[in-house]
């Protein structure tokens, strides 16, 4: 299995992978999930995700509109999930294939300010993460404490610690609320403790 597949699969318990480097259309920002700015960054990221899709695809390299994600993190001291919503940071992301052209993607954001002025914050990024335990969440996002506790004790058996940002990949569609049918990748990149 290649990198491209690896990405969107992860077994129901924890797991270690490796991952070399990803772009990405990418958009920072703080607050809770359901905030304003969220909203609005989510929607700045398809705003240019759909021109980009059809000038890659007019350049016969098209590819299908990638799975939302994100990149958490908080400043402050101590459990992540004891500090307010308000105050999560995040990088929300769209994967793209290795082969798209950054000039692609100043088209795309310029067609897509006009409608979007939120567009203008949204920027093509590489990462890598390298080593990771990961593991599919099966549930509510209120839930992901369980499997959050899961990966930890993997971690903590395999002499690992956290060496990053912790990374959600929604493989169902943010909105739905029917926890049945709720899906996604929690992934943390790693390193011996």
């Amino acid at each position: 299995m290649n990198d491209d597949e690896q990405w969107y699969e992860a077994a129901d318990e924890p797991e270690l992978v490796d991952f070399g480097p990803v772009h990405v259309l990418s958009v920072s920002g703080q607050g809770e999930p359901a905030g304003a700015v969220y909203g609005v960054s989510v929607q700045a990221l398809y705003a240019v995700a759909g021109p980009l899709l059809g000038i890659a695809g007019d350049a016969g390299r098209g590819f299908p509109m990638p799975l939302l994600e994100g990149r958490w993190w908080v400043e402050e001291e101590g459990p992540p999930l004891e500090v307010p919503r308000t105050e999560w940071w995040w990088h929300l992301a769209l994967r793209l294939p290795a082969d798209v052209e950054p000039a692609w993607i100043d088209q795309a954001r310029e067609v897509a300010r006009p409608q979007t002025p939120a567009a203008a914050r949204v920027q093509l990024v590489t990462f890598t993460e390298g080593q990771c335990v990961q593991m599919t969440h099966h549930g509510a996002y209120a839930d992901e404490p369980r499997s959050l506790a899961e990966m930890d004790a993997f971690m903590q058996d395999k002499g690992l610690v956290a060496n990053g940002l912790h990374h959600e990949i929604y493989l169902s569609d943010v909105r739905e609320t029917d926890p049945e049918k709720m899906r996604t990748i929690l992934r943390h990149p790693v390193r011996a403790a």
